[in-house]
This record gives C-alpha cells, sequence and structure tokens, in this order.
C-alpha cells in the first residue's frame, strides 16, 4: 500500500508525487518538442568539465619546453604525452564509482562535486612550475570530476528517443568546444567563470533520476528510496521497488550490446587521442622535422574553424543523418573517411601560406567531423542498451575503460611522435608518414569492430 501522503500526478496511479524523474517523464509525455532548456544544462556543464582535458594540447610542448625536464627538443613529445595521460588515468580509477553514485544518489551531487573539482584542480595545473606539479594537478583534477558520464545519461533521460542524437549531439559539441581554445589563461578563465555560472544555477536544475517514497507496515515510517526507472501503472510500490534492485544488481559486463559499443568506443578514443596530441606537436614542430612551424596562436586558429563547422555539423546535420541511416552506419562511413583523410597529412605539410592554410584549415574541420560522428553514434548505442536504473554506471564503465585508452593515447602518440623525428631519414615510411599511418592502422581496426559479430547493437538498432 502506498502512504496517502504520496498522492500521485495523475488519476492513473503512474506519476509519483515529489519525484524528479517523474516530473521529466510527465514533462516529456506532455511535451513533444526538443528540451530546449536541458539540452543548454548538458551544453555549459560539459563545456566547463572538458575545457581541461584537451586545451592544454596547443601549448603543452611550451610548457614542458619551459620546465627544462627535456634533454633535447625531440623529448619533449615525451613528457608531453605523460601530462596528458595523467588526467585520464585518474579519471579511469574513479569514473565507475562516480556513474554508482549517480545511480545510487542522482545526478546532480556529482555534477555539483565535479564542478567544485574542476575550478580547483585547473587552477592548481595552471599555476605549476615544474613537471611533477602539473602531472599531480592534472592526476586529481581527473580522479574527482566524475561529471560526464552522468551527463550522458542525463542527455538522454530528458529527450525524446527521437532527439535522442540531437541530445548526445549537444553533449559532443560541449566537450568538442572545450578543445578549441589557443590559450591556457583563456582555457583556466573560462572554466572558473562557467563553473561559477553552474553553481549559481544548481537549484534550478531538474534531477532526472526517479526518487520514490516507500511506505513501511512495520515500522510505520515513509523512507525515502531511490528508484531509477519509470513506474508502472497499478503496480504494488514494495515489490515494484525490490524487483528494480535486482534489476539494478545485474551485471552489466554481461550486458553484451552495452560492452562491445563500449570496446569499440574505446579504440575510436585511443586514436583520437592520439591525434590530438599529434596534430599540435607536428602542427607546432620545425618544419626541418616535417612540421609546420606553426606558434600557439595559429594552433588555437586552427581549431577554432574547426570548432565552427562541428557546431554547424552537430547540430543540423548530424540528427538527420542518424535518423536515416543509423548511428552504427554512421560511424562506419566516418571510419572509411577517415583513412584517406589522414594520409594525405604529411604532404599538406610540404606546402606554404595560403594554399597551407586552406588546405590543414579543410583537413581539420573535415577530421574532426568524421570523429565525433562515430563517437555519437556509439554514445547512442551505450544508452540505449541500458535501462534508467542503470544509465550512470554504465556510462561510468564506459568512462574508465575509454580514460584508460585515452591515458595511452596521449603517452603512446607523443612517443611515437618523437620517435618518427628521429627517423626523418628512414627509407620506408620516414618522419611523420609513419605517425599517420600508425593511426590508420588503429583507425581500421576500429572500422572491422563495428560489424557482425563482434557488435551486438540494441534490438531496436539496425545493423
Amino acid at each position: 500500500m502506498v502512504d496517502n501522503r504520496e498522492a500521485l500526478l495523475d488519476g492513473k496511479n503512474k506519476y509519483f508525487e515529489n519525484c524528479p524523474g517523474c516530473k521529466i517523464e510527465q514533462l516529456k509525455e506532455t511535451n513533444s518538442g526538443v528540451p530546449f532548456k536541458h539540452l543548454f544544462y548538458v551544453w555549459v556543464v560539459v563545456l566547463a568539465a572538458a575545457l581541461p582535458i584537451s586545451s592544454l594540447f596547443p601549448f603543452l610542448y611550451f610548457m614542458i619546453r619551459d620546465f627544462h625536464i627535456a634533454n633535447k627538443e625531440e623529448d619533449i613529445g615525451y613528457y608531453a604525452g605523460y601530462v596528458g595521460s595523467a588526467f585520464m588515468f585518474g579519471r579511469a580509477l574513479t569514473s565507475i564509482l562516480w556513474g554508482m553514485i549517480a545511480d545510487r544518489y542522482g545526478r546532480k551531487p556529482v555534477i555539483v562535486f565535479g564542478t567544485f573539482s574542476v575550478v580547483t584542480f585547473n587552477t592548481l595545473f595552471g599555476l605549476s612550475t615544474n613537471f611533477w606539479v602539473a602531472i599531480s594537478a592534472r592526476f586529481l583534477l581527473g580522479s574527482l570530476c566524475g561529471i560526464l558520464g552522468p551527463m550522458r545519461a542525463y542527455a538522454s533521460e530528458v529527450c525524446h528517443k527521437e532527439y535522442q542524437a540531437l541530445g548526445m549531439s549537444v553533449h559532443i559539441m560541449g566537450y568538442w568546444l572545450s578543445h578549441r581554445s589557443s590559450s591556457w589563461r583563456f582555457s583556466c578563465t573560462a572554466c572558473g567563470e562557467i563553473s561559477t555560472y553552474i553553481c549559481q544555477g544548481i537549484p534550478f536544475w531538474e534531477e532526472t533520476l526517479h526518487i520514490h517514497k516507500r511506505y513501511d507496515k512495520e515500522s510505520d515510517e515513509v523512507n525515502d528510496e531511490l528508484v531509477t526507472s519509470t513506474c508502472e501503472p497499478n503496480a504494488n510500490e514494495k515489490v515494484l521497488i525490490e524487483g528494480r534492485h535486482r534489476t539494478s544488481q545485474q551485471n552489466l559486463l554481461k550486458n553484451w550490446p552495452l560492452m562491445s559499443s563500449i570496446i569499440i568506443y574505446c579504440v575510436f578514443q585511443l586514436h583520437d587521442m592520439a591525434y590530438a596530441e599529434i596534430f599540435s606537436l607536428w602542427a607546432v614542430s620545425p618544419r626541418k622535422n616535417g612540421g609546420l612551424s606553426y606558434s600557439t596562436t595559429d594552433v588555437g586558429e586552427v581549431l577554432a574553424i574547426s570548432g565552427c563547422g562541428l557546431l554547424l555539423f552537430q547540430l543540423f546535420l548530424y540528427p538527420l543523418i542518424e535518423r536515416n541511416l543509423g548511428p552504427v552506419m554512421v560511424s562506419r562511413i566516418g571510419a572509411v573517411l577517415s583513412i584517406p583523410l589522414l594520409f594525405t597529412y604529411p604532404f599538406i605539410a610540404m606546402l606554404k601560406g595560403l594554399s597551407l592554410m586552406l588546405l590543414i584549415d579543410s583537413a581539420s574541420v573535415l577530421k574532426n567531423v568524421l570523429s565525433v560522428s562515430i563517437t555519437t553514434g556509439l554514445f547512442l548505442l551505450q544508452n540505449r542498451a541500458v535501462k534508467q536504473e542503470q544509465r550512470g554506471t554504465a556510462n561510468g564503465i564506459s568512462m574508465s575503460a575509454m580514460s584508460l585508452f585515452k591515458a595511452v593515447g596521449p603517452a603512446a602518440g607523443g612517443s611515437l611522435f618523437s620517435w618518427a623525428q628521429n627517423r626523418g631519414n628512414a627509407f620506408f615510411l620516414p618522419g611523420n608518414q609513419l605517425v599517420f599511418f600508425i593511426l590508420n592502422i588503429i583507425e581500421v581496426i576500429g572500422l572491422l569492430m563495428t560489424f557482425q559479430p563482434f557488435l551486438a547493437a540494441p534490438d531496436d538498432t539496425v545493423l
């Protein structure tokens, strides 16, 4: 029996009073349009959380040089890779825990704590004066900022299914636009300002987790119980709660549609993180070593242009393309087109002036569009493979696994780049040609894994 104090929101016994998840479900039922307000929350929070991740790459080369830890210029890439990996290694250790907390206590507490962590440790990294302080600050930032996984769940929970691609696109846009800054001072300032805005808006945010009250006959008390699934009409509440708790305890590692999409996602993220590290190092390295001799500002301009192109594609084209082709096919097409594109990079470096600027900008826009198409499609598969009561934990598993691969990405990319710089006169794949060839090998592996029998898509998704 349900206590009278738990008056339901409608006469159909479907929604529970004072349950934020039920309110979101009722809003989705009465309003079939795009939830612009909630998607704006997603964009702002993800932007603040993701700004510290890769915004350091355009100037990391010079930061490591100023630490005077590298013995020669060609060794800078090694140390830059370790700094880039520290954040991801820390996040890999704690993402599952943050996902479980988000499933148990709600998305909102994780966002609040993560926001304060961004402000604290991002500032500490900006003020670091030696290599070891920089690595420690990045590790702690990755460990204590568990925002991105729960925000993926939030983005899918506030949208009708037909708008989930748009929700994931907004999430991705916050993540990718955070990479477009060309100055650490700008990134640090932006993190502080955006995080302050988030903290001020916290009282107005709406939780998406279902929180229902259970009436305990024996103790004659009403206890708060977190229930993370849409209510079923006319069901006995106590049985419903116990059944959902058994469901939430099921082993997600046995959910192959989820795990296969996570593994493929990790492979592509390894590629993307290595590419992000290599592109910036390649662009600022001297022409005598096969680079572009760009300044940090030049690299920032290339990233800013690619960010604008990506914004237009993700918000206006990707949802339409995904609706017609499906997330799996879009990911495959993105991988296929990325392979010949990467082969052109070493030859683009032979150009100068206006032709170089036009081609490198165009190549960067196209590469980012293709990469984010792959990522968005895999996000959709992951969230559709589980119910809400497991979505935070599922995204936590995804973030932990991805972070391990991303921790390897910068270190491997930096080491690979330094190795290639020292073999510029090799007969087979000299210099940077070897770098982009290996990136393509990873891309091909990810592409092959998107086919059956490896990939098992959710029931409503066509392979």
